[in-house]
């Protein structure tokens, strides 16, 4: 398997990088699978941080085909989510563009919620579409660099949750700088990955999240390619953050804080602290409980648990909301997934609940709809 390794800032191409911290053998993919244990694959996740711009990244990237097996993304299950496109239709209606290139659109979700307030030519670029049947956007399997053309104009490009994703978000912003015509439109949505971290969520920075792309770096990378923010929103406070922005020929470079580096340092190394003690309590919780025990999320939020040392001969199977997961088992463990309705037959159960913005949702369905006697360990 061959790795990229980044020896720079991938924000400001400052190259004096220290490394932060290592978990070692961390599954390659953080999707459910149906093959065997033994084909799954595993790398050291190494983090490192920069001593200027206090951005921290990861230092050795997969391939692409490696990480994206297939697709990942849970943003078609769950009332957050679907809240979240609602939210987000409704921020890109304000500014009613006539034609729209969206890149990463996964399922069509978004443009689906868009045909609630205007129905207008609607081009999706994704790299594993997965489109939802009543999506009437046009799919181009790909992905977005400096050599993709679209034949029609389009006066907004739109992406949501793609930014974090990018091995190279200073390029890709310069490609789009260069895409996009003066005065015209970049709307997108990225994950609130600040408050993540500072909560000591799993899903923040990962295989896929490759670098700590919260606002002061997103905004520098605006301003040095010639975006002007328009209007900004959070969606739910903690989940996301809502960009508009123009392209304008007239906005001047911004610098960093210099105290990000110290920051950023002492959030990440919180949340490793955290949760080390963390896996400490869950083990001797499930050691003492004579309940079987579940763990919810077939995804990275399971994965980093696991990585951490949570004891997974003890756990049964993890439980997760999204029917094309369930049967199947979570790459990198040995881990069968479950629907949570499994729940009604087990009437002491016990749940370990680590799902970041989604614990409530989660454990409100399951005491609501399903078993009201259900334990969580969280």
């Amino acid at each position: 398997m061959k790795v990229i390794e980044r020896k720079k800032d991938v924000v400001t191409g400052d190259n004096e990088l220290e490394p932060l911290h290592c978990l070692p053998n961390f599954p390659v993919f953080m999707g459910s699978v149906e093959t065997s244990p033994a084909e799954d694959l595993s790398f050291d996740m190494e983090w490192s941080i920069s001593r200027n711009s206090g951005l921290i990244q990861l230092r050795k990237l997969l391939p692409l085909d490696v990480l994206y097996q297939s697709q990942t993304t849970t943003s078609a299950v769950g009332t957050i989510w679907m809240e979240h496109h609602r939210a987000f239709a409704e921020f890109v209606a304000i500014y009613s563009p006539k034609r729209v290139l969206e890149l990463g659109g996964a399922h069509g979700i978004l443009a689906k919620e868009y045909e609630k307030f205007d129905t207008i030519p609607w081009t999706i670029l994704e790299p594993n579409p997965a489109p939802v049947p009543e999506s009437n956007a046009r799919f181009i399997k790909g992905y977005f660099d400096d050599r993709f053309e679209l034949e029609e104009a389009v006066d907004a490009v739109v992406h949501s949750h793609v930014f974090e994703h990018l091995y190279e978000p200073d390029d890709f912003t310069a490609h789009l700088s260069g895409f996009i015509e003066v005065g015209q439109l970049m709307i997108f949505a990225v994950p609130h990955l600040h408050a993540w971290l500072n909560k000591k969520f799993t899903n923040c920075i990962n295989f896929e999240h490759t670098v700590f792309l919260t606002e002061p770096y997103i905004e520098y990378l605006l301003a040095k390619h010639g975006f002007r923010i328009d209007r900004k929103e959070y969606f739910r406070c903690d989940h996301s953050i809502f960009y508009a922005c123009v392209k304008d020929q007239n906005v001047k470079p911004i610098k960093l804080d210099p105290s990000l580096y110290h920051e950023n340092k002492r959030i990440y190394k919180d949340f490793v602290q955290y949760h080390e003690g963390l896996i400490k309590d869950l083990n001797t919780r499930i050691a003492l409980s004579n309940k079987p025990v579940y763990l919810f999320g077939a995804h990275v939020f399971a994965q980093y648990l696991l990585a951490f040392g949570l004891h997974s001969e003890s756990i049964i199977g993890l439980l997760d909301n999204d029917e094309r997961k369930q049967g199947k088992r979570l790459y990198g463990t040995t881990l069968k997934v479950f629907s949570p309705q499994i729940l009604r037959k087990k009437p002491n159960a016990a749940v370990i609940l680590k799902a970041g913005v989604y614990n409530d949702e989660i454990k409100c369905d399951i005491l609501t709809n399903i078993n009201p006697n259900t334990e969580f360990f969280e």
